[in-house]
């Protein structure tokens, strides 16, 4: 929120990187012989190590990346979720049998664990896209290293201790070094994860641009890659829809996470018999959001993740007024509050490219 450093970080370097993964692989070897429901447990005491520290991890969330605290306990219930959700997998990792045309044969599928995942996450949602990934990955007999978008190094590292209390808790082989971290550049460890033979899946989660560049790089030495990329996303109010729910639904689509995740809430398509009442209506609402230290109660939103991404911001705001829109309540930066505090924002923007194209932080 000052746009103070509150901590330094030390930088993996390229050998660091093929360290860690020749581990992960090293423990691959022997995770993936561990039965499912065993693994499944592992998962279920990570659920149950996470829930424990729910609170102060929220917290950190919320102090690094800015979202208001209640969205960061939210994001850590999340993890917990994904947890509890990934060890009923661990009994369902069916394969089915089939009739063959040789008398008296059976055949039946298997599916094996993969090796190496590597999972790179974006700023907006520190932790919980890595426990999408690592909690069904570990279940599935695979091993894991974690690329933290550079801004939000901390919480990687906070959950990276949690995960490395439970394994050295569990009584199984493997489970000692299946989850790993590597905090660096995107130019050099993410792209070296990108082109490594060593890890056959790559998670990836960034911008639309980021996300072809990274399925390219993938795809050339034929691996797997799971995209979460960004959004443009819209709500269509009909003419007979009910006001109150839509201005709520809006605004809790639009202002939460400061308006930075891929979700978000950043077209109106509207009635145009509705449309004066609708826009005055969510003009109000904006007027009365809360904005302030991301940590103290009351706070609806916190600040843009970085002084970078107010100027992203605001050169979106240009192009609008360049193109013949209009902005309607917002887009003032509050200084008083911190570097990267901007009034949540209302435009009507002409049909153009600020239209259909998302801003991208």
């Amino acid at each position: 929120a000052t746009g103070q450093p509150i901590a330094t970080v030390l930088q993996a370097t390229p050998a660091t990187y093929d360290r860690v993964v020749q581990r992960a692989v090293e423990r691959f070897q022997v995770w993936q012989t561990v039965p499912a429901p065993k693994r499944g447990q592992l998962v279920r005491d990570l659920g149950a190590a996470l829930r424990a520290v729910k609170e102060p991890l929220g917290e950190l969330i919320a102090l690094e990346m800015g979202k208001i605290k209640v969205e960061g306990w939210g994001e850590v219930q999340e993890m917990i979720d994904i947890c509890d959700f990934a060890v009923g997998l661990s009994r369902q990792l069916y394969g089915i049998t089939t009739h063959s045309e040789r008398p008296g044969h059976r055949m039946y599928e298997q599916w094996h664990p993969l090796g190496v995942v590597g999972i790179i996450t974006a700023f907006n949602f520190p932790t919980a896209v890595w426990s999408w990934n690592a909690a069904i990955a570990a279940v599935c007999g695979d091993a894991m290293v974690w690329k933290p978008a550079s801004t939000v190094p901390l919480c990687a590292i906070a959950v990276q201790h949690v995960a490395n209390r439970v394994c050295a808790d569990f009584q199984a082989e493997g489970s000692d070094g299946l989850f790993n971290l590597v905090v660096g550049p995107g130019a050099t460890i993410g792209e070296r994860m990108l082109n490594d033979p060593r890890v056959p899946l790559v998670s990836f989660t960034g911008s639309v641009r980021m996300g072809r560049w990274a399925a390219e790089a993938i795809a050339r030495r034929l691996g797997r890659a799971i995209l979460e990329l960004g959004g443009n996303n819209g709500i269509i109010v009909s003419e007979d829809a009910n006001l109150d729910l839509a201005v709520r639904a809006i605004l809790f689509g639009a202002v939460g996470t400061a308006g930075q995740r891929c979700t978000t809430t950043r077209r109106i398509i509207m009635h145009r018999s509705i449309a004066p009442e609708l826009t005055g209506r969510l003009v109000r609402a904006y007027g009365q959001v809360r904005l302030g230290n991301p940590l103290e109660d009351g706070v609806v939103m916190g600040p843009l993740v970085t002084e970078e991404a107010v100027e992203v911001m605001m050169a979106a705001l240009e192009a609008i007024r360049a193109q013949g829109g209009e902005i309607l309540t917002g887009g003032r930066r509050r200084p008083e509050l911190g570097p990267c505090f901007v009034e949540p924002t209302i435009v009507r923007p002409e049909l153009g490219p600020c239209f259909v194209e998302p801003t991208i932080v």
